[in-house]
């Protein structure tokens, strides 16, 4: 694939983790790995330029600090993945959005490949209907997000 991307799994249920870090090389991605923590997150975050983010992990709500923190440091494109989308509030600055879970196959399938063309800057590609951005591609606010 040309546009392959290495993507990192932040996530501390392995069972779901593993399910994402399949479709991920389904997809004919490189999974760089599973961290189900800050600090594996932020380390393993230095060879990704995808991530898809859990908010609550082994340490805690920490999910949030990492998107940050993934997006500011290593211009990381990062979609949360949380069964508390509100915790998001009206999003985080730098991260592309969130997808409720659970999330059907097709469904992740469908936010892998938009984050993938986003970190690609493909401006045309269409986001999934249950992904809620916080911006578009070209740094815009998206639907969802507040200024």
């Amino acid at each position: 694939m040309d546009n392959a991307c290495k993507i990192l799994v932040v996530e501390d249920e392995i069972f779901v983790a593993i399910e994402i870090e399949y479709a991920i090389g389904e997809l004919g991605h490189e999974p760089v790995g599973i961290a189900a923590d800050r600090s594996s997150a932020l380390e393993m975050g230095k060879r990704a330029e995808v991530a898809l983010v859990d908010l609550n992990l082994r340490d805690g709500a920490t999910g949030i600090e990492i998107g940050r923190e993934l997006a500011s440091r290593h211009d990381v494109t990062v979609v949360f993945m949380t069964a508390n989308p509100t915790q998001l509030g009206d999003g985080v600055p730098g991260t592309l959005g969130v997808i409720a879970k659970p999330v059907a196959d097709s469904e992740l399938r469908d936010a892998i490949r938009y984050a993938v063309a986003c970190h690609n800057e493909h401006m045309d590609a269409q986001p999934p209907a249950r992904l809620q951005l916080f911006m578009t591609p070209g740094g815009q606010p998206g639907r969802g997000a507040h200024g």
